[in-house]
């Protein structure tokens, strides 16, 4: 950590403080160099002088001259692995490796990469952390002069003088963490560092993010969305086996496997119905914080069933703070409603498919924007965003193709991309022809609002499995109220998404003609969809989450779940104090 703290202060508190984490290839690469050292060997000799040979009862065979034994040189020991701390110094560290010659004692740190062509040999990251483990050493009463860094790819040694400019910078670098983390103030991001791109926390750091928020200078680099993410796995098959298979998941039904996925491409499993999930893959999940949704097969919620959890305290604790200031609610929840009527207004705007939306409908939008954004209090913003959602599922049935209509001329969003479909009869379309005064949801009533339901219980375990993810507990909110087993913070943080996502998904099955007739079942008045409609919607729900779109304020494309996690990681940002208000995403 002290490493981590003099290459970037902020980079530390994530770590140490936050418990934050990520793997990139670099740390997964360091992993693998250290797979020898890691491995305990050896003991180190007494530090009051003893020596020669068999001193330490393991090591190298020790030297004797001609002259006899008198005369010995010290046997080198090597400790691989040697745990040390001080209560005086306040430190402890694991080294690679010590080698030993009686009292004097060389600390070797390995390193992955290749030995940098730089003043001093190295680094004062590596170099300080180096000092730190001579300190330990001479805490133990040993002599450690100098130290050695062994670069891996280029499999060099550089030599390390522990000079007394480097033990007061490595002293100045442990008392600057220790207080730090008493202060319980994380520091700023650096601005436009080219240390950020490496970084397998800039993704959770958002380092230009946080600094173009702030300043309005210097747009982004696409630091947060570098890698493809991964991605959920859904089983709904009855009788389905998931069992685990080396680093692989595979599903099988009837001892016969029927599809797999590997570990670490897999963000949550979501079992529906009667699915069997073995032991040792329920705990390998659980160890990698991978959640697993239980659904019941009418697609009900069940439970999640999680490892140990986030580690990141502080940012729950700024969560129920924010949640019991009443002001503080007030204005996330405006900006909230206002996002989502934006949104909606884009989207009937984009799929309005006969002639253009109305000049009177664009404005009675505005007014209801307006009226979100000057509310007083919570029972008037219900009631800015129950009239936008009354105009908007009012005029839900001009987004969707006409009777007899070709299929597939709209997308769902109007971004330009455009799905293949089918040519539907008269009497598939009139399936969508209903009145939209108003939506009914438990139960639906219609094949229209079933899949609105059943897309908003989609998008809503998706983010409320990022917000826990991200450290948050996604049942304490601020503008939805908290009740038991409802997902206040995912249900908030996802009304800008419900037009983006969930509506123009159920725009795009429909006008494509994913979903049909054959895919609803009724009984008793509710309307829902059947396994081949879930299985057919899913698709189509996942295609929509791995959509690149361009970012309105950063300017760099991502996938809509990236921009979510993003949104939510934001969210934090503003809950700690880093951005003054939380930046919704509205699409233009």
């Amino acid at each position: 950590m002290i490493n981590e703290y003099v290459y970037c202060p902020r980079l530390a508190y994530l770590e140490w403080v936050q418990g934050e984490w990520a793997d990139s290839a670099d740390t997964v690469e360091g992993r693998q160099v250290h797979r020898r050292v890691d491995k305990r060997s050896g003991k180190p000799p007494s530090p009051t002088g003893a020596a020669g040979k068999g001193a330490a009862g393991e090591g190298r065979a020790g030297r004797e001259s001609e002259d006899g034994p008198d005369d010995a040189e010290p046997e080198r020991i090597h400790v691989h692995s040697l745990e040390l701390s001080s209560e005086k110094l306040g430190l402890v560290a694991k080294l690679d490796l010590a080698e030993f010659e009686g009292q004097r004692a060389v600390p070797v740190d390995y390193k992955r990469g290749k030995r940098p062509h730089v003043a001093r040999g190295a680094y004062e990251p590596e170099r300080v952390q180096l000092c730190v483990q001579a300190l330990l050493l001479e805490e133990q009463g040993y002599e450690a002069p100098e130290g050695v860094l062994y670069f891996a790819a280029s499999r060099e040694r550089v030599k390390v003088e522990f000079d007394d400019e480097l033990r007061a910078t490595t002293h100045q670098a442990a008392a600057g963490l220790r207080l730090m983390s008493m202060g319980g103030t994380m520091p700023l991001p650096l601005e436009n560092s080219p240390k950020c791109p490496r970084c397998s926390l800039a993704g959770i750091c958002l380092p230009d993010e946080v600094h173009y928020l702030r300043t309005q200078q210097t747009p982004p680099r696409p630091l947060a969305v570098g890698g493809a993410p991964a991605l959920p796995m859904y089983v709904q098959a009855r009788g389905a086996k998931v069992a685990k298979k080396g680093e692989v998941l595979e599903i099988s039904l009837d001892d016969e496997k029927i599809a797999s996925a590997r570990l670490m491409d897999v963000s949550q499993l979501v079992l529906q119905g009667g699915v069997y999930l073995t032991g040792p893959a329920l705990h390998e999940l659980m160890a990698r914080e991978v959640p697993v949704t239980w659904l019941s097969h009418g697609g009900w919620f069940l439970g999640h069933t999680v490892g140990l959890g986030h580690k990141n305290v502080e940012l729950r604790t700024a969560q129920f703070r924010a949640s019991f200031d009443a002001r503080h609610c007030l204005q996330l929840a405006r900006d909230i409603v206002a996002a989502k009527i934006r949104n909606q207004r884009t989207l009937l705007r984009r799929n309005w498919k006969r002639g253009e939306m109305p000049e009177a409908l664009l404005s009675e939008f505005r007014h209801d924007i307006d009226a979100a954004e000057r509310a007083h209090d919570l029972p008037q913003l219900l009631g800015a965003e129950g009239n936008g959602a009354a105009r908007y599922f009012r005029h839900f049935n001009e987004m969707l193709s006409a009777p007899g209509q070709a299929q597939g001329e709209g997308d769902g969003d109007g971004d330009g991309q455009r799905s293949g479909g089918r040519n539907a009869n008269n009497a598939e379309s009139e399936l969508w022809r209903f009145d939209f005064e108003r939506r009914t949801r438990r139960p639906p009533t219609d094949p229209v609002n079933a899949l609105l339901s059943y897309a908003y219980s989609l998008l809503a375990r998706s983010v409320a499995v990022t917000l826990t993810a991200v450290g948050f507990d996604a049942y304490r909110g601020f503008y939805h109220q908290s009740r038991y087993g409802r997902p206040a913070l995912a249900l908030d943080v996802m009304e800008p998404f419900r037009p983006l996502v969930a509506d123009s998904v159920v725009l795009m099955a429909i006008n494509n003609g994913e979903v049909g007739a054959s895919d609803f079942v009724r009984a008793g008045g509710a309307v829902n969809l059947n396994e081949k409609g879930r299985r057919a919607f899913i698709t189509a729900f996942e295609r929509r989450m791995s959509q690149e779109i361009t970012h309105p304020i950063f300017g760099y494309a991502a996938q809509y779940r990236q921009i979510i996690e993003i949104q939510c990681r934001l969210l934090g940002r503003h809950l700690l104090g880093e951005v003054d208000r939380y930046p919704n995403f509205t699409t233009r």
